[in-house]
């Protein structure tokens, strides 16, 4: 018996329950895919803008750097936007950074949303498999007990085998989702952590370019 032939029949054995969990799986690797693309995706924009402003920054070309960042396509080219509208009229360098937090804010929803829900399908999963296993076991009981009595063993056993597999099948959904939903999550962490560090060479760089100037 080949391999599909006995996730068919795995699939069949397991009764109603192993449809909604299939449907769950099919929504969580959706939203896998997509996050992982996207996540992907903002991790290399962002690194590829940052590594355009810091030199223009660095270097004080304000007006490069504003023209740069004017149509911003990535959360770096956002914040830096917020930070030097702000730059332009405020003194305080809380005042910045205030700003460029707001625009953080403002980038965070794109890259969180969605990810967290991997960490909840993986929880329904198991608990469609916990549901359709407490299920089976009754319907096998209330079958067994109408049987005759050289048959109650045989009947029990199977249909006790055939009531785990929806538990099975749960959790064979539900840990790939969970650990595709702890390196998303880590992706993510990677990306607010590269905000922050953006964040900081602003602020240091523009205030080292005010102390040039009042020299």
């Amino acid at each position: 018996m080949d391999l599909i032939t006995m996730s068919i029949r795995f699939f069949q054995d397991g009764g109603p329950f192993m449809i909604p969990i299939a449907i769950v799986l099919t929504f969580g690797v959706a939203i896998a895919i997509e996050r992982y693309i996207f996540l992907t995706s903002a991790m290399r924009a962002n690194r590829r803008d940052f590594d355009t402003l810091l030199p223009l920054l660095t270097n004080g070309q304000y007006k490069e750097l504003g023209e740069r960042i004017a149509k911003p396509k990535s959360a770096v080219s956002h914040v830096y936007k917020e930070g030097l509208a702000r730059l332009k009229s405020a003194r305080r360098r809380q005042d910045i950074e205030y700003a460029m937090e707001e625009g953080l804010l403002e980038a965070l929803p794109r890259i969180e949303k969605r990810t967290p829900y991997l960490a909840t399908f993986a929880n329904i999963a198991t608990l469609l498999g916990l549901l359709g296993t407490i299920i089976g076991l009754i319907a096998a009981f209330t079958a067994v007990a109408n049987a005759a009595p050289s048959e109650k063993a045989t009947l029990l056993s199977a249909s006790i085998s055939l009531a785990m597999n929806t538990t099975a099948f749960g959790l064979m959904v539900a840990i790939p989702l969970l650990l595709v939903h702890s390196h998303l999550q880590g992706k993510t962490n990677a990306i607010v952590d590269s905000l922050d560090i953006a964040i900081v060479k602003f602020l240091n760089l523009a205030e080292r370019q005010k102390e040039a100037v009042s020299k």
